[in-house]
């Protein structure tokens, strides 16, 4: 009954006010328009690539993430282009100004603006995560100290914003067991491992500072010894140089603190001191390389290439502009004296050697990089050798659709050391990974002297060619879930010059492993982090 009195008296007022209803229905007709309008209007992105830009939601054809509404500036960010959010993990991406393109589009329609309204306007949104290193870097170019990967690659690590401040955590460990063959070889059981942590604070809109902190647990898991790797040389344990084994990292890989500026004219420059660090010698660090790393192993031209990765005593000063991709020439002094066989202190710095690089990535798939170093008396036990080394470099990383990467790295290095010369080292990696598997290959070939690999003395003048030959396979258990824990099989096949069999046997050099592999996911699907895709996730 009360229902039937409303309906009467809603009538009776509409008979009277006939031309308000009117006046209303119009005016709601009309904001329909205009949501309806701005809805067409709204456009949605990937968070992992904001270069994908639909008008409609769903998933990213790249990353497989759902895709989120792309939302109006209200104002402007700092320079490091960083969401100033409550203290915890990332909830949103970062706003920069600049225009994303669209794929989908034509490409004589990419500079097409979003209409503006009356007033403040519709920005279109590119989430650009800095290196810790140069701001002026996306954080997918960044790789071991301040070397650089192609802008493409993948990175396994979780982010966490904390206001303007960002922190990247990174890492990995290979429980194992492992069987090298010949006289020389050797079983084990061992974990080899590292983490990392990067840290970055803007100051102001061109301004910042970085720090980083790598820690290594080799020194429990690989002893003094390090692990059975044929052929491998470098440093000591017990007065003795080692040979046919990887020595274990330092406790304390980098701990490195960076400034970075921003110029007009793209150009930016960067200073960065680390004790330890890694001077602007080589490609970027075995572990850090995306070819490399679901392989266990250190390469056996380490010391040819990038074995300078652990420096107690660097200092590092670059100079970067941003056309045709990014160019950036830079100098260090360092200390060239190798880690001691005291892996859990800090050695004495002595900044007596230096080098200079000149990187270039002429496109988001591809890192170049030559340098040449002087490093003096790198060996405790030889402290009069004194190196002239020099490096080349290519890293190429293709994304081949959602969850699906192929990296691969040529690597060359010379030392032209003391008393042996010119020694010449080659290496070839690849890894291709689709969703849980992963398949990787490596060949290499060294010239090592018999010094090098501790021969008898009538030997130690000589030169033999090593070579290596890697197949490996992981098969991931858990995958995109916050951590990714693989199941891996690795078989390596060593080359020889037959004058080695007296050391070595008449044996086919070979070895055999079977790992877990346990890192971070690429990413997170989860609703208050985003753990982000190499450092080593986050690109323009």
């Amino acid at each position: 009954m009360r229902n039937h009195i409303a309906a009467i008296i809603a009538g009776a007022v509409a008979l009277l006010l006939t031309h308000t209803v009117i006046a209303q229905h119009s005016h709601r007709e009309h904001e329909q328009e205009q949501e309806q309008e701005q809805e067409q209007m709204q456009k949605y992105t990937c968070p992992m690539h904001p270069e994908v830009i639909t008008d409609h939601s769903g998933n990213c054809p790249k990353c497989g993430m759902k895709l989120v509404p792309m939302k109006e500036k209200k104002r402007r960010t700092s320079n490091a282009e960083r969401p100033t959010s409550k203290v915890g993990a990332m909830e949103s991406p970062a706003i920069a100004s600049q225009p994303l393109r669209d794929p989908n589009r034509p490409c004589h329609d990419q500079n097409h603006e979003m209409p503006a309204d009356s007033h403040s306007g519709h920005e279109k949104m590119q989430m650009e995560m800095h290196s810790t290193i140069d701001l002026a870097d996306p954080m997918n170019r960044e790789g071991s100290g301040t070397s650089w990967i192609p802008d493409s690659s993948p990175m396994y690590g979780r982010m966490f914003m904390f206001g303007e401040n960002m922190l990247m955590l990174h890492g990995a460990i290979f429980p194992r067991y492992t069987n090298v063959s010949t006289r020389r070889g050797d079983d084990r059981i061992d974990a080899p491992n590292w983490f990392m942590a990067m840290f970055s604070h803007p100051f102001g809109d061109s301004t910042q500072f970085g720090s980083r902190l790598m820690m290594s647990l080799d020194p429990l898991t690989e002893g003094g010894r390090g692990y059975p790797l044929l052929f491998q040389t470098g440093e000591s344990w017990q007065g003795e140089a080692l040979h046919d084994r990887q020595h274990p990292h330092d406790l304390f890989d980098e701990l490195s603190f960076s400034l970075s500026q921003k110029f007009e004219h793209d150009l930016s420059t960067y200073v960065y001191f680390g004790y330890p660090g890694e001077p602007a010698l080589g490609p970027p660090a075995f572990m850090h390389r995306p070819s490399a790393m679901d392989d266990p192993d250190a390469p056996i031209g380490h010391h040819w290439q990038d074995s300078t990765h652990i420096t107690f005593g660097v200092a590092t000063l670059g100079l970067q502009w941003s056309r045709f991709g990014g160019m950036k020439l830079e100098g260090s002094i360092f200390t060239g004296r190798e880690p001691d066989e005291d892996r859990y202190d800090f050695d004495r710095p002595r900044f007596d050697s230096y080098s200079g690089r000149l990187s270039w990535n002429p496109t988001r798939n591809l890192a170049l990089q030559v340098s040449y170093g002087y490093i003096k008396s790198p060996e405790e036990l030889h402290p009069e050798t004194k190196i002239h080394r020099t490096t080349a470099s290519a890293i190429y990383n293709l994304t081949l659709g959602h969850d699906t990467n192929w990296s691969n790295s040529f690597v060359w290095g010379q030392n032209n050391a003391t008393e042996e010369g010119k020694t010449q080292s080659f290496l070839i990696e690849s890894n291709y990974q689709r969703g849980r598997d992963t398949v990787y290959f490596r060949w290499e070939r060294v010239q090592k002297s018999g010094h090098e690999l501790v021969l008898k003395p009538f030997d130690e003048s000589e030169i033999f060619p090593v070579s290596g030959y890697s197949l490996g396979y992981v098969r991931d258990l858990s995958h995109g879930n916050g951590i990714d824990i693989g199941l891996g099989t690795q078989f390596t096949i060593n080359d020889r010059p037959d004058s080695l069999d007296r050391y070595y046997g008449d044996d086919l050099g070979y070895a055999f492993q079977f790992f877990l592999r346990i890192r971070p996911s690429q990413h997170s699907h989860g609703g208050h982090e985003h753990s982000m895709n190499a450092v080593a996730g986050m690109e323009k």
